[in-house]
């Protein structure tokens, strides 16, 4: 499966968690994102978050707005979706970067 494939799954995945779950749809309601995918060794991806799902996922060109960065390499990507490695595991062996205010942060677990 291709990064973009295994995007569109994930958020695919997530919208469906937040359509089962009224409280993680009531938590997330109220935020606005755009949520920036940095994959070192295969390029920019970027989607938004809005009324609590996922939409607009999209190849990302140069450096535009973005309210959270997460920057790893495709290797990382894979081993984070298929949770061969944990999210925590990955940012102190610094093999994963997440650029954001401390809530956006933990929305990260949210996504996976």
């Amino acid at each position: 499966m291709t990064v973009e494939e295994t995007l569109a799954s994930l958020v695919d995945r997530f919208n469906r968690k937040v359509d089962a779950s009224p409280a993680m749809a009531e938590e997330l309601g109220g935020l606005e994102r755009t949520i920036r995918i940095r994959l070192t060794d295969e390029g920019h991806y970027a989607v938004d978050l809005r009324k609590g799902r996922l939409t607009n996922l999209r190849t990302a060109t140069g450096n535009g707005h973005a309210d959270v960065t997460i920057t790893t390499d495709v290797a990382t990507f894979h081993g984070l979706v298929r949770k061969e490695i944990g999210p925590m595991k990955a940012l102190v062996t610094r093999k994963l970067a997440i650029d954001g205010s401390l809530e956006d942060k933990l929305l990260f677990r949210k996504l996976l």
